[in-house]
């Protein structure tokens, strides 16, 4: 974390300095903003988190309930979240109070009594380490509140509006915000009251029944899967061993899928309730609390759950379906005209919670349209860029609803009926990438080169998330993840890995280095305003191949040392180097010839690039962002 560059801070340094919007910032909900976010669940809250960076975007966040979130119904943090965690400042505090999911055991029937369940395999979490960060346990209203705090210390100092629903919208062309929107005030003494504000773009993330998605024309395409599960955060005694462990339970009764809460108490069941026919009409959604936990008992035969309390229970049909688009732009008018509105999070995409995805996805839904929104409200992009939100995130989502469905599939199987006795557990291992979050990859696009050399740098593939290492700061000896640096302020990020001469030798870097800074031709040259500081818009850092003691900060590239108004102070912390120990060139498969990867606001990695070829550098960033000088 780095402060103190405007002036003295004795306060919380978390809490950014207010700008542009955030100097005058309007108490009550105006009649026209740049960006209006519909609903402050995961999607909703982390589009305004994002936006919030964006000190001359208005944006402004509905929510028909009265407060924040009390009980959310997600749970599961997987490692990519804990990474956008990081990113918006808050990871290692949540870590701190979360459970920690390090294995997980497999029960089945005991082959000599199988009316008895026993332990029959335990799989480690993350068996082939790909994140430094852990799978987490923690309630959904509280990532909610995290990412609040974040929005509300950013520039804008925005806070969400509650007590407002969303009844719908026309979309018009002309006018600077050509979006009406009609709201009705749910609390307050003008509750019911009704009022339309204009905004220029509208972001729907108002869950599963989205009034917005309604309101655009947007069709969910999927089925039930006609599997009824019961669920409960459950506070109890028992005699089972594996309380506190993740655990997929088979038997002769039914399954269960265990999920060890944060606190040391608190646990979540899942509780098969088997095949719902087709003349049910929704009659297993009556289904008891108490019958639930009877079941639940027979599930666990020979070890019994003392229920004391439950906090939270439901019961639901296990239903995948995603949208046909994630824009106000119709299938057949696709790259016709650019979207105004669009649907994030269960909005687009619905399926069963065991699989621990709805929060996740929904995470990166918002991250992804949160920072094109900045950049094309802040004039530094064009409106194109935000056709890549639906052609990016549709194909997340559609992998997402293929896995739940064999997931969920096999979750609710038979162990006699299952082709082999260990697929379960194998399915698990095997695919541990996907519910992690890693296997996200998009495709070619104006912010994801095809022009790129992969080969120069085989462990950060192009379009997939910047996969951290650690280096070393040269400036303090510091050993640091080089990702953890990449927080959630709307910049590009641009990592130049030198080549083999030292330092003071002339080398590919060097000459590099004094094109990006000097010549007019340059991203950082043609894309930052001329009165904002040189790292305003990409945040350029330079890796070495020589250790710390080889390498003076201060004969360091100009462009890799930036100052920062209004003192002028020269940044020390864009200089890196390789550590004895765990070299980042041999780690990540970088050429010893040296590389460029560009980084997208999001993490995900947009291009690779030779020190040499600077001109496929400059057209990539001219497709994607707007001349500034």
């Amino acid at each position: 974390m780095q402060f103190h560059h405007h002036g003295y801070v004795s306060t919380d340094p978390r809490v950014q300095p207010a700008a542009g919007i955030g100097l005058n910032r309007p108490d009550e909900l105006p009649d026209e903003m740049d960006v209006l976010i519909v609903g402050s669940g995961p999607a909703g809250i982390v589009t305004a988190a994002q936006l919030a960076q964006f000190p001359n975007v208005h944006t402004r966040i509905i929510e028909r309930r009265d407060g924040r979130l009390k009980i959310g119904q997600a749970d599961g943090i997987q490692a990519r979240s804990v990474e956008t965690f990081q990113a918006f400042g808050f990871a290692e505090a949540i870590i701190a109070e979360a459970y920690w999911i390090t294995e997980m055991a497999f029960w089945k029937p005991d082959p000599a009594d199988p009316t008895r369940i026993v332990r029959a395999a335990v799989a480690p979490d993350d068996p082939s380490g790909i994140s430094e960060f852990p799978h987490l346990i923690v309630n959904q209203a509280r990532v909610l509140d995290y990412f609040a705090e974040s929005a509300r210390n950013a520039p804008t100092r925005l806070v969400p509006d509650f007590g407002w629903q969303f009844e719908g919208l026309e979309v018009g062309t002309e006018g600077e915000y050509p979006v009406a929107v009609t709201l009705t005030r749910t609390a307050g003494p003008d509750a019911g009251a009704t009022r339309v504000v204009h905004a220029k773009y509208v972001v729907g993330g108002d869950g599963a029944r989205s009034a917005v998605r309604d309101s655009i024309g947007a069709v969910h395409i999927g089925q039930q899967a006609n599997h009824a599960w019961g669920v409960m955060d459950t506070l109890a005694n028992t005699d089972f061993p594996d309380i506190r462990t993740k655990c997929s339970i088979q038997s002769e009764a039914g399954n269960i899928l265990l999920i060890p809460r944060e606190g040391g108490y608190l646990f979540r069941l899942y509780v098969d309730l088997g095949e719902v026919g087709p003349d049910d009409k929704g009659a297993v959604r009556k289904t008891s609390l108490e019958q639930i936990i009877a079941k639940a008992n027979d599930i666990l035969h020979p070890y019994k759950l003392d229920v004391k309390n439950v906090p939270w229970h439901s019961v639901y049909e296990v239903g995948h379906r995603v949208t046909d688009r994630f824009d106000d732009v119709p299938v057949d008018e696709i790259g016709t005209r650019n979207p105004r509105v669009f649907i994030g999070g269960d909005a687009c995409h619905t399926h069963s919670a065991k699989a621990g995805q709805g929060m996740n996805v929904s995470i990166q839904d918002g991250w992804n349209i949160g920072w094109k929104l900045g950049h094309v409200c802040s004039g530094l992009a064009p409106e194109s860029l935000l056709a890549t939100y639906s052609a990016e995130r549709h194909v997340v989502a559609q992998n997402l609803i293929d896995f739940d469905r064999t997931w969920s599939t096999l979750m609710a199987t038979k162990p006699e009926d299952l082709d082999d006795p260990t697929e379960l557990e194998d399915f698990y291992v095997r695919t541990a990438e996907f519910p992690a979050g890693f296997l996200t990859e998009y495709a070619p696009s104006m912010i994801v080169s095809d022009a790129s050399d992969p080969d120069l740098a085989t462990g950060f593939p192009l379009g997939k998330r910047f996969k951290s290492a650690k280096v070393g700061r040269v400036a303090d000896g510091n050993p640091v993840h080089l990702g953890h640096h990449h927080r959630a302020d709307g910049r590009w990020r641009i990592y130049a890995f030198a080549d083999r001469p030292g330092q003071h030798e002339e080398s590919a870097l060097k000459e590099f280095a004094r094109w990006l800074k000097q010549d007019p031709a340059s991203p950082v040259a043609r894309f930052t305003p001329s009165d904002a500081d040189l790292d305003a818009v990409f945040d350029v850092k330079v890796v070495y191949q020589q250790p710390h003691t080889e390498v003076d900060v201060i004969a360091a590239p100009g462009v890799f040392r930036p100052h920062h108004a209004p003192f002028d102070l020269m940044d020390f912390e864009k200089v890196y180097a390789t550590l004895p120990e765990d070299d980042i060139f041999e780690a990540r498969g970088i050429s010893r010839d040296g590389a460029v990867v560009v980084v997208r606001p999001d993490h995900y990695v947009s291009g690779v690039f030779p020190l040499s070829v600077r001109d496929q550098l400059a057209e990539f960033f001219a497709g994607c962002l707007l001349p500034q000088n």
